[in-house]
């Protein structure tokens, strides 16, 4: 039963139900996000491991699709050690797997990186994948870059790489963008990603190529991954896609023909949450009259 609180927009209506147990029987398959859906950066939110497990005994495949810019056994440690399981889920798709074939299809050119040292197993999955060693190096050596964030995120903000991405500009380097986000919370922090420097970088009239959400390829490996889980294929509109950020993880999967489920106490909380909290219902309309296309659910946390 969805509660009677839906949202009603200029499209159609966005409906809020209590927990996934509402809706799963609509669909064979889910699609999660996982930071602002399952975890904030820092901790677990404590219904989602859960829903999750309901989802896979209810013979709902599960696959995590993140733009994280990380290989996959990197984000599945990661999840342990915040408390989800590997039986939350089937399988995960990382933009840093989708980067790192981006990666591989430019060798023998070979990368700059803009990042932090803690995605440099970007380039171990590179290097697997390719069959030969790929690592960073310095500018004017390299063919290409590789933009996984910003060193110090928590202090730095995009304008600290002006410098930087003025001079790849200036080598006409081509960029691969391993997390097109723009912004996620880190606990209560708001932290810069990847994807706000690929976006000056476009405006200085770089080109880029984007390895995550909302592009085709990370949702079609994902897609892949839910077909060997279920063992046969899957009509996306079968596929039920959950995600806290509208440009990315709604507006990517709606590309593909999916449902979603919106969890509006992500990276938009502040825009349709008021400061104790609670859903402001008035914001929250604002809120969808304001996007090309609405979510099919929003709920403010995954749960079952």
């Amino acid at each position: 039963m969805t509660d009677s609180s839906a949202a009603d927009t200029p499209t159609r209506l966005v409906s809020r139900p209590a927990g996934l147990a509402a809706i799963a029987g609509r669909y064979d398959a889910v699609l999660c996000d996982i930071w602002g859906v399952l975890h904030d950066g820092a901790k677990a939110f404590p219904a989602a491991p859960g829903a999750l497990r309901a989802l896979r005994r209810a013979g709902k495949p599960v696959a995590l699709v993140t733009n994280a810019p990380r290989p996959d056994y990197e984000v599945a440690a990661h999840l342990t050690d915040l408390g989800i399981a590997p039986d939350c889920y089937d399988a995960i798709a990382t933009s840093g797997d989708v980067c790192a074939r981006a990666i591989v299809g430019r060798a023998p050119q070979k990368p700059f990186q803009i990042g932090p040292e803690r995605d440099l197993p970007v380039y171990d999955a590179a290097s697997r994948m390719a069959g030969f060693e790929i690592r960073p190096v310095a500018l004017d050596e390299a063919g290409f870059v590789v933009c996984t964030g910003l060193v110090e995120d928590t202090v730095e903000t995009p304008a600290d790489y002006e410098a930087v991405l003025q001079a790849c500009r200036a080598k006409n380097l081509p960029m691969i963008c391993a997390n097109p986000d723009l912004v996620v919370y880190r606990g209560e922090q708001l932290v810069y990603c990847a994807g706000a420097l690929a976006e000056r970088y476009e405006q200085l009239g770089g080109r880029v190529e984007q390895a995550g959400k909302p592009y085709a390829p990370i949702y079609r490996a994902a897609l892949a991954m839910l077909e060997t889980a279920r063992g046969g294929p899957l009509s996306p509109s079968r596929v039920l896609a959950i995600g806290d950020a509208m440009h990315t993880d709604i507006a990517g999967a709606q590309a593909m023909g999916m449902d979603c489920v919106w969890i509006t106490t992500g990276v938009h909380r502040e825009d349709v949450h008021g400061q104790d909290g609670a859903l402001d219902v008035e914001a929250l309309k604002q809120f969808f009259q304001e996007q090309d296309t609405p979510p099919t659910y929003h709920m403010d946390r995954l749960a079952w």
